[in-house]
């Protein structure tokens, strides 16, 4: 290779990579999400109540069912329920096998972490870095779909 050719496949290598500043490349992939931890959980709690209410367990416990009645509050919309526990199952849909485990494990479940580290056989900060992962891809995933408002 000539030095013309070495200095051109360096200038194009460089160039390729200069696209945009460090600082806009960080705000576009990595958002600051942590903020919306608690509002998802929330939304999760929130989808797993209305899944019941419709008749279903959440798609994140793997299982549906028929119920006669569950409990004795009448829902005012029930076309709304509908609509958000379909929306919300559509946004799980797109976690990945082990962020669902995670999520149905710590929040509808309720096991501590050190529970879901024992069962999965990790140590508790692999599954707190994980947990936190996973809440921030679902609440990435809400606030593109709409359901979930972005902060001010």
């Amino acid at each position: 290779m000539t030095s013309a050719q070495t200095t051109s496949l360096q200038t194009w290598s460089l160039m390729g990579q200069a696209g945009l500043p460090p600082s806009v490349v960080f705000a576009e992939t990595e958002m600051d999400l942590w903020p919306y931890r608690r509002r998802t959980v929330a939304l999760l709690r929130r989808y797993a109540r209305a899944s019941v209410e419709v008749g279903r367990l959440p798609s994140l416990l793997g299982r549906e069912f028929f119920r006669s009645q569950v409990t004795a509050y009448t829902m005012r919309n029930f076309e709304d329920v509908v609509i958000f526990v379909a929306d919300m199952e559509r946004a799980i849909e797109r976690l990945t096998v082990v962020d669902k485990k995670l999520l149905a494990m710590n929040v509808l479940e309720e096991y501590s972490i050190d529970e879901v580290a024992r069962l999965l056989g990790c140590t508790p900060r692999n599954v707190r870095r994980l947990l936190q992962d996973a809440l921030d891809q679902l609440s990435r995933i809400l606030l593109v779909a709409g359901l979930m408002e972005e902060l001010n």
